[in-house]
């Protein structure tokens, strides 16, 4: 006898499959616009052209903004899984006064809306003479990616058994060396993860980027802008590169998350 399926699963599945479809359907009509021939945003496309990637690779504007993208996000989630990691090791292994107030004030970037954040470190900048400067810039990106970093390093921390650290120093290990040998592996694909998170916070910000570049533009920047002075269907075809490197990156975080799931459970 056949059992009969269960109907509040039945529900639960058509409902996720109904969420996720309205979640895709804005990917499914940009992609194909990318590659449309028509002069302006239609859709259906009438015809296939390559004409809108061949506007962005062709002009210099564009390739410009990719490359102060590019830049800004590499290094701001360098630094920002530097100091996110070094955070998230004193809060998990340290035991200090005010540590949980240290804990609320890092991740502040996370519950304050940004364009709090974005004002504050306007008028700061202003009076130290960073706006309008990359260094400026990197510096807002990597307090916003800074949260992000410790959250994923903080369960990493916690999920890495302390023994095996105080182990390792028993036996005449030095801290450095713990640490290099140790740790650092182990805590390696976490720290790939947390830093893939950094650098697509920091390439996808537009709101503090706004009030800080000044002139120096960056790809969500200029995006913000075309649209705001005319509908460029340039912008699909970058749309359509953006979603096709989000897939790239989220894959890689799933396999990086993954490895460090094995590697945990290997030692657990």
């Amino acid at each position: 006898m056949t059992a009969r399926p269960d109907p509040s699963r039945v529900l639960l599945t058509i409902g996720g499959l109904a969420v996720l479809l309205f979640l895709c359907l804005p990917i499914a009509i940009v992609v194909p616009m990318s590659f449309s021939s028509a002069s302006s945003l239609e859709f259906p496309p009438p015809g296939f052209s390559m004409r809108w990637y061949e506007a962005f690779f062709g002009d210099q504007r564009w390739l410009v903004a990719a490359g102060n993208s590019l830049l800004v996000a590499v290094v701001a989630s360098s630094l920002a899984l530097l100091v996110g990691s070094v955070a998230a090791y004193g809060l998990v292994r340290g035991s200090f006064a005010g540590r949980a107030l240290a804990d609320g004030n890092i991740m502040a970037p996370l519950i304050v809306p940004q364009i709090v954040t974005a004002v504050g470190l306007y008028i700061y900048f202003a009076k130290i003479g960073l706006l309008g400067s990359l260094t400026g810039l990197i510096i807002g990106h990597t307090v916003l990616a800074i949260p992000y970093v410790v959250l994923v390093m903080t369960v990493a921390i916690r999920s890495f058994d302390v023994r095996i650290e105080q182990v390792a120093l028993t036996l005449g290990a030095s801290w450095p060396t713990m640490f290099r040998r140790i740790l650092l592996p182990n805590l390696a694909p976490s720290a790939a993860a947390a830093w893939i998170f950094a650098f697509v916070i920091s390439f996808d910000e537009v709101v503090v980027t706004i009030f800080l570049a000044g002139g120096i533009d960056t790809i969500p920047k200029r995006m913000f802008n075309e649209l705001t002075l005319q509908v460029n269907p340039t912008i699909t075809a970058i749309a359509t590169l953006l979603i096709g490197f989000s897939l790239v990156t989220v894959g890689l975080l799933a396999l990086l998350m993954r490895r460090s799931g094995a590697i945990r459970r290997a030692l657990g």
